[in-house]
């Protein structure tokens, strides 16, 4: 028996996958975990521009969205292993668990050592200073290394280019939000889990009766990097594509930032995490997102003031008109200031009330900041990347599989998971399998066949792996800056 069939005895034909299990009632997996019954027919036209966001040479995700544990479970069943093999099979993913949160956790502590220059939250003295070309490089590995974390927890990029086209004012929370995008100076957008939720409502046509159901696109993890520009710069740009003087530059860039906080800096790099996020609303995420008023309520807002106004002005003049005692004519003046004032302050009361619903919806979605991104991310590669090890090892530890079978590999391990959990995935079985190779667990021998060490030899492979771990730790070396008590006398 092959070892595509010893993982999925049903079938070895990915495209003819049977139909899922329904999913839960309150969300509905989309684009990356949708069952292949609902996924959208490739001749059937997209006219939502996110859909075209999303829309990739295999648009199915690569998350897997199951605890390692409950994978776990399901992979070491004792009737799937010959004899003991699957206790020591549970040790061994148990082994190699940890020794890849080892690998992540040493990643981790190189990356906050490069962000601490740029990290807003740091409460630490600042010992070192950097040249501007230092500076430019340690910018540089950082982007790396984030990316480096996003792609290993299966993140999704959005092209920043793209980010433009779905700024729209089509706000699932009645907001028409617009941002600056020519503001940063770096700008990285990661999604994972692109669902849909199912929400209800008071229908109008039912005069508020009675409640509709409707579904709500949102991203279950979005990713936001950001490094703002220095103002002159950013005044540069201005003048020069506005043809303006400096004056009128400043004024500008000095509008586009007042929602901007005194302490956002352009020296600091800014990550953010956030949760279940419309994807109407990303404009929502960033710093310098600026509310303005929906044409419905600019309507609604400019007929009662200029009614309410308007009646102000002709009762005012009428009593003008009449009235010869100059405290009747200053009190005629200041009922109409009155009502100007009034009118105006509806204006305020509106955007103050657009303000709060931002501010309220964007508390509850916020997931992490700054180094507390980093933490999260590296500890979602760690169990996406051992998830991926464990579905793959199951496969090659019970028959000897050519290189040649890899396609049929990985198509049994999605046909596992959309039988086992209904999920239809992107298996990265590639990526797994060379940190199996690295490791020392899998050998792939010149002929092309891989071997696989037992699990309870690769268990005390892995232990043997800890064991030197620290001895062959590499000395540090002196990296950018100079501490300042290094710095020559003048």
């Amino acid at each position: 028996m092959s070892a595509v069939e010893v993982l999925t005895p049903a079938s070895r034909d990915h495209g003819t996958a049977r139909s899922a299990e329904p999913s839960p009632p309150d969300e509905t997996p989309l684009a990356g975990t949708a069952p292949a019954s609902e996924a959208p027919a490739p001749h059937e036209p997209r006219d939502d521009i996110i859909e075209e966001i999303l829309a990739h040479a295999d648009d199915r995700e690569k998350f897997i969205p199951v605890t390692r544990a409950a994978l776990m479970e399901r992979l070491t069943r004792p009737q799937s292993w010959r004899g003991s093999e699957a206790k020591e099979t549970r040790r061994f993913f148990r082994y190699l668990d940890y020794w890849r949160q080892a690998s992540y956790s040493a990643h981790l502590l190189e990356m906050g050592q490069t962000y601490e220059p740029f990290n807003p939250d740091s409460d630490l003295l600042v010992t070192r200073k950097y040249t501007d070309a230092e500076k430019a490089t340690l910018q540089q590995r950082l982007m790396e290394q984030t990316q480096m974390l996003l792609e290993q927890a299966n993140y999704t990029r959005i092209d920043p280019a793209d980010v433009k086209l779905i700024l729209t004012s089509d706000s699932h929370y009645g907001l028409d939000l617009q941002v600056d995008m020519h503001a940063f100076d770096e700008l990285m957008i990661y999604y994972r889990g692109a669902t849909k939720r199912r929400l209800h409502r008071r229908d109008a046509r039912k005069l508020y009766l009675f409640k509709e159901e409707y579904e709500v696109p949102i991203f279950q993890r979005l990713f936001l990097l950001f490094k703002l520009k220095p103002i002159e710069q950013r005044i540069d740009e201005v003048m020069k594509q506005q043809q303006c003087d400096r004056k009128a530059a400043e004024r500008i860039v000095r509008k586009l930032r007042g929602s901007l906080g005194a302490e956002i800096s352009a020296d600091s790099v800014y990550l953010k995490l956030f949760k279940n996020i419309p994807r109407s609303d990303i404009e929502m995420c960033f710093p310098n997102t600026t509310v303005r008023f929906r044409l419905f309520d600019k309507l609604r807002l400019g007929v009662t003031a200029g009614g309410g106004f308007g009646v102000g002005v002709v009762g005012t003049a009428t009593k003008l008109m009449v009235a010869a005692n100059p405290i009747a004519l200053a009190g005629a003046v200041a009922t109409l200031g009155g009502l100007a004032f009034r009118q105006g302050m509806k204006f305020i009361h509106k955007r103050n009330e657009y303000m709060v619903t931002m501010a309220q919806n964007l508390y509850f979605h916020a997931l992490a900041d700054n180094r507390g991104v980093m933490t999260v991310l590296a500890d979602r590669a760690a169990e996406e990347d051992i998830k991926e090890e464990m579905l793959l090892y199951s496969v090659l530890a019970k028959d000897t599989v050519h290189v040649n079978e890899l396609a049929d590999v990985d198509a049994a391990i999605e046909q596992q998971l959309l039988n086992t959990f209904g999920l239809n995935l992107n298996f990265d079985l590639h990526d797994a399998l060379d940190r199996l190779v690295n490791d020392g667990v899998v050998n792939i021998g010149q002929d092309g066949w891989i071997r696989t060490l037992p699990p309870a030899e690769a268990a005390r492979h892995i232990d043997s792996l800890w064991d030197n771990y620290l001895d062959e730790l590499p000395d540090p070396t002196r990296g950018e800056g100079i501490e300042f008590e290094d710095e020559p006398l003048d």
